[in-house]
């Protein structure tokens, strides 16, 4: 089945970009703008490249030259290409997806080892506990979401353990420790959370950015002579994560001319907004998949929110008869948790190639589909908490709130290794898979 939309509607990415040329477009609704686009880089075709082609150095190398490091982060690739995505544009990642040589087979590239290699993911592990860059939105948006899902999980233990396990109750456990973690992580995680994923859709970078730097190496000892090298490089990349001192999308004053984006007269004006213009959200976010499910998450945030005030000690145990109970405090969660529901599916549809084909190889996807456990745990949590009277659905509901938190945890700690995780290497292993690709 051929992709169902094969151009933007709006805001081509690289279109001013004289280096890149798109291949093909693709996305799974027609009436929204593709969620992923194949480009050709002029400066990776080694018989073609030239100084002006790839702005970068040439650097001579022999065996005995090359460094330690090639062995670990250079590895020979036949062929590769560079893939833009809309969540990884968000979220100011540059995928690149390689093929490696069979034996015997030429390499005429040499690029980092792929990003799922045990090492890798380790050394981004740590950086998630090591590492906090406040100045990246979208590491913010994670950081905030994880902390506020740890809140989310205690509310559980102190809402399910004490029906689960009488004896282990103390003194105000339910009312006290529950209402007010409820409060913090309805607040903390899902409404300043959510208007900073809100942020983050209405300023990505529309321009596009290809955030690698190509090397021209020509090793005396090999015939032909010449072999590219790509790196990943901060100096090529304008995401507004790269400027450390400034958190309202300004790209670094380091990132080299050449990967700076060309004006586009009006496209540039701004470089950071709090709230788009109408005409804007007519011709180009309300056609973004991204943006469609950040609405929709900040909607949820909103509602859910009514809740996590009236979960409050004072408030939550004067709401009587049950109707009040039920309209201020059970069915916001069900709302609210219904547009959980929506953002996520949204989510995992933008890093799928079709609608209804999962993408299980993505992070992205992954991190969609534990946040839909997560939001189906606490509509769940609000649907039968309106059963007062049974002490079946009671159960039941403290348990929905338990396992969906930790669901939003797994989701939200996923979301900030992405974050820190801004080069992506995908390892293609067959011909027909890479030709999927291109």
């Amino acid at each position: 089945m051929a992709p169902r939309n094969r151009h933007f509607l709006t805001r081509e990415p690289f279109a001013h970009d004289d280096r890149l040329t798109l291949q093909r477009a693709e996305g799974p609704f027609s009436f929204l703008n593709p969620t992923r686009a194949h480009f050709d880089h002029t400066g990776l075709t080694p018989s073609k490249t030239t100084p002006d082609d790839n702005a970068t150095s040439h650097e001579s190398v022999n065996e005995h030259e090359k460094p330690k490091r090639d062995a670990e982060s250079n590895v020979p690739a036949s062929d590769i290409r560079f893939l833009w995505r809309s969540r990884d544009n968000r979220k100011g990642r540059h995928p690149l997806v390689v093929q490696r040589p069979r034996p015997g087979e030429e390499a005429p590239f040499l690029t980092p080892r792929r990003t799922s290699h045990p090492k890798e993911v380790l050394k981004i592990v740590i950086k998630t506990l090591t590492y906090f860059p406040i100045w990246d939105i979208s590491w913010l948006v994670a950081f905030i979401f994880t902390w506020g899902s740890v809140v989310w999980v205690m509310n559980g233990f102190f809402v399910w353990l004490p029906v689960v396990a009488p004896s282990t109750e103390f003194d105000g456990e339910i009312y006290d420790g529950g209402g007010i973690t409820a409060f913090i992580g309805a607040i903390v995680f899902f409404e300043f959370g959510s208007i900073l994923l809100f942020f983050e859709a209405i300023n990505s970078n529309n321009a596009g950015c290809f955030g690698w730097a190509v090397d021209q190496l020509i090793d005396e000892h090999k015939a032909g002579g010449q072999q590219l090298r790509v790196t990943a490089n901060t100096h090529h990349c304008h995401h507004h994560h790269q400027n450390r001192r400034n958190f309202v999308g300004k790209h670094s004053p380091q990132t080299v001319p050449e990967a700076q984006p060309k004006s586009s007269g009006t496209d540039d004006k701004k470089q950071w907004q709090w709230f788009p213009s109408w005409h804007d959200m007519r011709t180009h976010y309300f056609h973004e998949l991204g943006f469609l499910a950040g609405c929709a998450q900040l909607f949820g945030a909103t509602i859910f929110g009514i809740s996590g005030f009236t979960a409050l000690p004072g408030i939550i145990n004067h709401l009587e008869p049950e109707w009040k109970l039920n309209a201020a405090y059970w069915i916001p969660q069900v709302i609210g948790g219904s547009g959980f529901i929506v953002s996520s599916t949204l989510y995992m549809l933008e890093t799928q190639q079709k609608w209804w084909k999962p993408a299980p190889s993505l992070l992205g996807w992954h991190i969609a589909f534990w946040n839909f456990i997560g939001a189906l745990g606490f509509t769940l949590c609000g649907a039968l908490g309106m059963a007062y009277k049974n002490s079946g659905a009671q159960y039941q509901a403290g348990l929905a709130t338990f396992w969906g938190s930790w669901a939003f945890l797994i989701g939200s700690y996923l979301q900030l290794y992405e974050s820190l995780n801004k080069h992506p290497v995908e390892e293609v292993s067959s011909d027909k898979d890479f030709a999927a690709m291109q």
